[in-house]
This record gives C-alpha cells, sequence and structure tokens, in this order.
C-alpha cells in the first residue's frame, strides 16, 4: 500500500523495517513481562504479580501502537511468533527460580536493549528518511521504557 503521509515508498519501506524489529523486541518483552507476572514466586509473591501485571499491560499498549505505526507507513506488521522470534534482538531466558529480582533483572537488560535501539533511530528515521513522525513517535516510547526501567531498578535496590 502506497503510503499518502509524504514519506518517499522507499523510506517508507526502511522504516518499516526498523519498526518491524522495535515490533518484535516489544513483542517478546510484553511476553517475558506476562510470564513473569504469572510465575512469580516468593515472599513478594502479590507485590511483584501486581508490579509485572501493570507493566505488560503498558506493553501491550506500546506493542499495538507500533503495529499501528507500521500500517501507517503502508506496510504490514508482523503477527506471528515465528516471525517475531526472527526479528527480536531479545532472547527468551529459561530460569530454575522464578523470584521477582531474576525476572526483574532479565527486564531490566531488555529494556535498555530496546531504549538503545530506538536512540539509535531517531535520527535515522529524521534525518535520513524524512519521517519526522516515527522519529517524534518513537521518541515518545523512549520516555515510557525509562520509566518502566526506573521501575524495575528501584525494585532490585
Amino acid at each position: 500500500m502506497k503510503t499518502i503521509i509524504g514519506i518517499t515508498d522507499a523510506g517508507g519501506q526502511e522504516v518499516a523495517k526498523l519498526l518491524t524489529r522495535l515490533l518484535a523486541d516489544e513483542f517478546v518483552l510484553y511476553a517475558k513481562t506476562r510470564n513473569a507476572h504469572w510465575n512469580v514466586e516468593g515472599h513478594d509473591f502479590y507485590a511483584a504479580h501486581l508490579f509485572f501485571e501493570s507493566q505488560y499491560k503498558q506493553l501491550e499498549e506500546i506493542v499495538d501502537t507500533v503495529a499501528e505505526r507500521i500500517r501507517t507507513l503502508g506496510h504490514y506488521a508482523t503477527g506471528t511468533l515465528h516471525g517475531v522470534l526472527e526479528l527480536t534482538h531479545l532472547t527468551e531466558v529459561s530460569r530454575t527460580k522464578n523470584d521477582s529480582c531474576g525476572f526483574t533483572r532479565e527486564l531490566l537488560e531488555d529494556h535498555k536493549t530496546i531504549v538503545e535501539y530506538i536512540r539509535m533511530n531517531i535520527k535515522i528515521t529524521a534525518d535520513q528518511y524524512d519521517d519526522f513522525g516515527t522519529s517524534d513517535f518513537i521518541t515518545g516510547l523512549i520516555k515510557t521504557h525509562e520509566k518502566l526501567t526506573w521501575m524495575l531498578a528501584a525494585h532490585l535496590k
């Protein structure tokens, strides 16, 4: 589908590729946060259970908005687990202990990975592809990830 928002077809294609990788990362982080919510154990179970729930709900919203931005650019969003796992920068981790600190450390690192990827692409989307809308959009995502990261880091103190 041809975009009608003033970005060249080639630019839209490249930005969609960047966003598709981001969508994969966001989806994996969402799934890992859901997993933490479902499987956390320990003396702080109830508080951690609620904490991870609040985080996955915010990530669920991010996943949806990234997919919609891809569609706005005239491309299709990856919606299969196979496709997501092929594109993500993140890894799934098997654990032997489902404590809140272990989940929190893992999720914290994933948020940092996503923030680094977004930072790397803010200027690229604006400067190389004249897509200031996506540049602004992903800048907003950084703010959300920074807040989620702060909350996770505070849990570990």
